[in-house]
């Protein structure tokens, strides 16, 4: 969510002052700052970022400000950190065992980078009592001692944005979390996930064939407001008690500090049906013509067909199993993606000269084909179903040509002698 590489030294080092001043006991100065300054002096904003151009910034980022009103010292409070010259941070990543920090740096230096790279920075006052600015403080400089400061990172559970969302609930009693809980979300993970990484299409189908069924849970607000523009617009609809039996919006004011400069992700996710039920048939139909004019060329694209659904089952069968990333577990494109696939690469090669599978090979087939027959009954059973519709379109005239090609008793015209 933050590209925190390219800026690590700055965090750090701004890290670093914080925790210095904090060990040291933030001792008074001429003004009060926020460290020290009674909550009646505290302004609480959540400060949103929008996203960015680099694949791990299109979900956007956001931040809670803390500013004393007398002094006008301002500080920057985001839980998104990261670092990947960390030890073991590749492997971590792919067992799903990251862990992200806590960091605080002046608001002007905080923001600054955001403006220069040309994302939106936009800041929303929030209605906090002196009490609860004080709690705020508090909770966030106890998070951000060296036993505090990491956090286990999950996209979707446990980010960036979930972090900041929590801390202000908790200062406001449950307020948010019960208000928003009570409304049902516009989208899925698997919906948000593919509007915001459509300017990548490549990696916004890796992820979408690697999201499991927990990835099209319904949603309600709070818990799609992991996203740090729909908790911004959600934090508009959140009321707050004005200790006189009566409520007013927590947002107090919005204004926008810096417009965005990049082309903003769409309203909504694209539908991917009908491009990859097209990529399907043409594939397939480039297979039966390859197989009767070029056997080679047939026996070229149906192997690499069978050698990517291996790759890509093996990939998911580690995901389910040795890894912690549970929105891609119990993943039903193993049913259409699966290392048997292997099993057929040499078959394969021996049809193109119109050679009958053996038993086994007749087996693998029906197995598949039986595979993808379950995947798609899985659409009939109640409760909740993995959107992999796209999926199904594309793989099923493949593996149906396939089977047709392995199964072919006559010799293909091109080489009959």
């Amino acid at each position: 969510m933050k590209a925190t590489t390219n800026t690590l030294r700055r965090v750090l080092s701004g890290f670093a002052l914080l925790m210095l001043a904090c060990v040291l006991g933030w001792a008074p100065r001429a003004q009060a700052g926020v460290a020290d300054a009674p909550g009646s002096n505290l302004q609480v904003s959540l400060i949103t970022y929008g996203p960015g151009d680099t694949y791990w910034e299109r979900f956007g980022h956001d931040a809670i400000e803390l500013r004393d009103t007398v002094s006008g010292e301002a500080v920057t409070f985001n839980y998104g950190v990261f670092d990947f010259d960390e030890k073991g941070f590749l492997l971590h990543f792919a067992a799903g065992r990251m862990h992200y920090l806590m960091d605080a740096a002046p608001s002007d230096v905080d923001q600054q980078y955001y403006v220069q790279v040309g994302r939106s920075v936009t800041r929303q006052h929030l209605a906090f009592t002196p009490a609860q600015a004080a709690d705020l403080r508090d909770y966030l400089l106890w998070n951000l001692r060296p036993e505090n400061v990491r956090y286990p990172y999950d996209y979707y559970a446990n980010n960036c944005a979930t972090r900041v969302r929590d801390a202000l609930d908790k200062a406001l009693g449950g307020i948010i979390k019960q208000q928003l809980e009570a409304r049902p979300a516009g989208m899925t993970y698997r919906q948000q996930t593919a509007r915001l990484m459509s300017e990548q299409a490549w990696l916004m189908l890796i992820l979408d064939l690697g999201l499991g069924p927990y990835a099209d849970q319904p949603l309600n607000a709070w818990q799609e407001s992991f996203l740090p523009m729909v908790l911004q617009v959600d934090m508009r609809q959140v009321k707050v008690v004005d200790g006189q039996g009566g409520q007013h919006p927590l947002v107090q004011d919005e204004q926008l500090l810096s417009p965005n400069q990049l082309a903003p992700p769409p309203a909504q996710a694209p539908d991917l049906r009908l491009p990859l039920a097209l990529a399907g048939l043409a594939f397939a139909a480039l297979l039966l013509i390859a197989r009767r004019y070029a056997p080679t060329v047939y026996a070229l694209l149906g192997s690499l067909y069978l050698v990517l659904a291996g790759f890509v089952g093996i990939a998911l069968l580690v995901l389910w199993t040795l890894t912690t990333h549970h929105s891609a577990w119990a993943n039903a494109n193993l049913l259409l993606f699966n290392p048997l696939a292997f099993l057929l690469v040499t078959a394969l090669w021996r049809s193109r000269r119109g050679a009958m599978p053996s038993r086994l090979v007749d087996g693998l087939i029906v197995v598949q084909l039986l595979a993808v027959l379950a995947a798609l009954a899985l659409h009939l059973l109640p409760g909740v179903v993995q959107q992999n519709q796209p999926w199904l379109l594309f793989a099923l005239p493949c593996w149906l040509v396939l089977a047709w090609c392995l199964r072919q008793k006559q010799a293909p015209r091109a080489i009959t002698r």
